[in-house]
């Protein structure tokens, strides 16, 4: 047989299981059970790992973040990232609209960090080093999604949040409606005027908030928040606000505001979000696997 057509044949008839690989990194399909539904995602894997992390999703019908787990396997760090529930090859009912009562209700939020933490239960047993820390990486709602399932789940042990909320759900879509999709809001707004209709204006939606503090207070893994300070969709410095009573009480929270950004901090030319988050991944990481060693 020519060599090049033998070749050809053994491609084609390789397991799907693994359909990239690169210099820096494998990529292998995989699924997982959550809740009575199969969802599907992608494992990064470097050659050298210093950390691992499932990413978990905004409120949108998001699929796998491969390209964003891309940029992160390149530095060493593990990626688990998977279609949202009912998007993609995930199987289960995508909740929306993306702005509206069900999907932000107490319900969707508690189901949503159940995939997230049978994601990270797969992923361990992935790993070859078991002892790599693992974490949870998110955007936006993922701020009320992180938190519940890392009160629930001991083996998330870092998270980063992306532009994430600390305050209630009613409370940001009070804010939300209020900045109404004005990128220039702030350029004729105060801190104080957005304040006051956020803790203060009527509910157009009436159901149980979800308030990430209830979960954050019973957490002492270490967090970071990174924060665009044009944001439209959370009230940023009341987040931080509220992040800053918490380390106050001692939680190992930090967060890092700039001040060009909107709510985007993952793309775009400035890549310094990104960066912040690898190393700070990284260090933490280090720091746990320290811990584990002293024990």
């Amino acid at each position: 047989m020519n060599i090049n057509l033998f070749l050809w044949l053994l491609l084609i008839t390789l397991p799907e299981m693994v359909f990239s690989q690169s210099a820096d990194f494998t990529i292998q399909d995989v699924k997982f059970e959550s809740q009575g539904v199969t969802l599907a995602g992608s494992i990064l894997t470097p050659k050298k790992t210093f950390a691992a992390v499932v990413i978990v999703h905004g409120s949108d019908p998001v699929k796998r973040e491969i390209e964003f787990a891309k940029r992160l396997a390149k530095e060493g760090i593990a990626v688990l990232t998977y279609d949202k529930r009912g998007v993609g090859e995930s199987g289960g009912v995508y909740v929306g609209p993306s702005v509206g009562t069900n999907n932000i209700d107490t319900t969707n939020l508690n189901l949503l960090s159940q995939d997230a933490s049978s994601a990270v239960n797969t992923f361990r047993t992935y790993l070859k080093d078991k002892k790599t820390p693992i974490g949870l990486v998110g955007f936006s709602q993922a701020g009320w999604i992180i938190p519940i399932a890392a009160s629930e789940n001991p083996q998330i042990e870092f998270m980063v949040l992306f532009s994430c909320p600390t305050i209630t759900t009613l409370e940001q879509l009070r804010f939300q409606f209020y900045t109404n999709g004005n990128n220039n809001f702030w350029e004729n707004h105060t801190e104080s005027d957005a304040r006051e209709h956020t803790k203060n204006d009527p509910d157009r939606y009436q159901f149980v908030a979800t308030d990430p503090k209830t979960s954050l207070n019973t957490l002492s893994i270490p967090g970071l928040w990174l924060f665009g300070e044009k944001d439209i969709q959370i009230p940023v410095k009341l987040c931080m606000e509220q992040l800053n009573t918490l380390k106050a009480q001692g939680k190992p929270f930090e967060y890092t505001l700039f001040s060009t950004l909107a709510h985007n901090t993952t793309s775009g030319n400035i890549t310094a979000p990104v960066d912040i988050s690898i190393q700070w991944i990284k260090q933490k990481a280090l720091n746990i696997k320290k811990s584990k060693v002293s024990k």
